[in-house]
């Protein structure tokens, strides 16, 4: 087989993974939330006024309060919802599992188990601060 074979039935069988399934499961809740899309929507139209509140040469320190205050509000609330968290964990688990993944394809070319985030991998002289 060429490697863009296996790269094409890696990429299967990566999708078939239940953190990836998991993920696009969490992926559509998200997706499907009117209610955190209405909410992500005005989030983003707040950030908008609150630069161009910025871009002027007089700005409106009042006006710039209240979006502010608006945005931390909006922030919270994208923040505690449940399929965002969801969405959010499992984007971090998915990350950690392709990191993995990546990780063993590199040490199959080269032989050498990259730096992990805590050093575990690594050899006493691996240039981080033990």
């Amino acid at each position: 087989m060429e490697v863009m074979e296996l790269a094409a039935e890696l990429g299967k069988k990566i999708k078939e993974d239940p953190r990836i399934v998991a993920m696009k499961a969490a992926e559509a809740a998200y997706e499907n939330d009117r209610e955190l899309q209405k909410l992500l929507i005005e989030y983003n139209a707040q950030s908008t006024a609150l630069t161009e509140e910025y871009k002027k040469s007089e700005h409106d320190a009042e006006f710039i309060k209240l979006i502010e205050k608006r945005i931390n509000e909006l922030y919270h609330e994208i923040t505690e919802n449940p399929n965002m968290i969801a969405y959010q964990k499992s984007q971090e688990v998915v990350n950690a599992f392709m990191n993995e993944v990546n990780g063993e394809i590199t040490y199959q070319i080269t032989g050498e188990r990259p730096c992990t985030h805590d050093c575990s991998s690594c050899h006493a002289n691996c240039g981080h601060n033990h």
